[in-house]
């Protein structure tokens, strides 16, 4: 028996089945139900809706069955107002993002550093936080106009709190001992940041940014609801006050499409970003 169990990792080696090969293969399974469990979970649910939809039980102006909403997305997708209203979109979601982000980093940096901001400023930032943000629609179309400008602050105001939270838990996160080994070393604040505090709160950054690129689309969507004239949010209110319900789920699926694009390329940054963890 000892000398079959020394020769077996041997011949697992000789016949192609090493450890190498045997992680190969499980990391191949992983993917492969990776892919496949969600496929199955969606084609059983929207068999169901299917069913329910032509069964009569539910008008189909009120829930619309799958094949409907694809057809009706195929002529939507043909037309150029479509292209137009999702570019709109896109802009203002994105710049917003970019914008509540960066805000958020720095404001997030200076408090979690430094005391005497987080006793000037963070009471004001919950206070603003718990207050009706989506209120503020229409205060905004009356500071910046019915253009992509206030859009793009709606955006920024709803990503903006996530951000700033996880910026703070990050740094203050970050291990007491490791920070005061830095500071006998006679490095900087700005050393201190940099080759520590960073690199140590990325990965907390990372999950808020996730959440807010998600929160900057909708909340692009709601200032287009409250006025706007032009954009994916128009779209959604003029197919819905026109009862067309099928056109109004293929815009939803646009922006579902749109919205998994922008947490894909924010998973994809921070795999990049953050390599020393590996595959998400």
């Amino acid at each position: 028996m000892a000398n079959d169990l020394a020769h077996a990792p041997e011949e697992a080696v000789g016949s192609g089945l090493g450890v190498r090969g045997l992680l190969a293969r499980a990391r191949g399974s992983e993917n492969v139900v990776i892919v496949v469990l969600p496929f199955f979970s969606a084609v059983v649910f929207l068999a169901i809706w299917q069913a329910i939809s032509k069964s009569g039980t539910v008008d189909e102006i009120i829930l619309p069955a799958p094949t409907d909403i694809v057809s009706a997305l195929v002529r939507v997708v043909q037309e150029s107002f479509f292209w137009e209203a999702t570019w709109v979109t896109a802009q203002e979601a994105l710049v917003g993002f970019a914008a509540g982000v960066l805000a958020a980093w720095i404001l997030g940096t200076l408090i979690g550093m430094f005391r005497i901001f987080s006793l000037a400023f963070y009471p004001l930032v919950v206070m603003f936080q718990i207050s009706p943000r989506v209120a503020l629609a229409p205060v905004f179309l009356t500071w910046f106009g019915f253009g992509v400008a206030s859009k793009m602050v709606m955006a920024a105001t709803i990503c903006f709190f996530p951000v700033l939270v996880n910026v703070i838990l990050g740094l203050e996160g970050v291990n007491k001992d490791a920070r005061s080994l830095m500071r006998s070393f006679g490095a900087s604040r700005w050393e201190e940041y940099r080759k520590l505090l960073l690199p140590s709160s990325l990965p907390a950054i990372f999950a808020s940014l996730k959440v807010a690129v998600a929160l900057a689309l909708i909340g692009a969507i709601v200032a287009e609801f409250v006025g706007a004239s032009e954009g994916m949010g128009v779209l959604l209110r003029q197919f819905s006050f026109q009862l067309l319900i099928p056109e109004f789920f293929a815009v939803l699926v646009g922006l579902s499409i749109m919205g998994l694009i922008f947490f894909g390329l924010a998973v994809l940054l921070e795999s990049r970003v953050i390599f020393w963890r590996g595959r998400t």
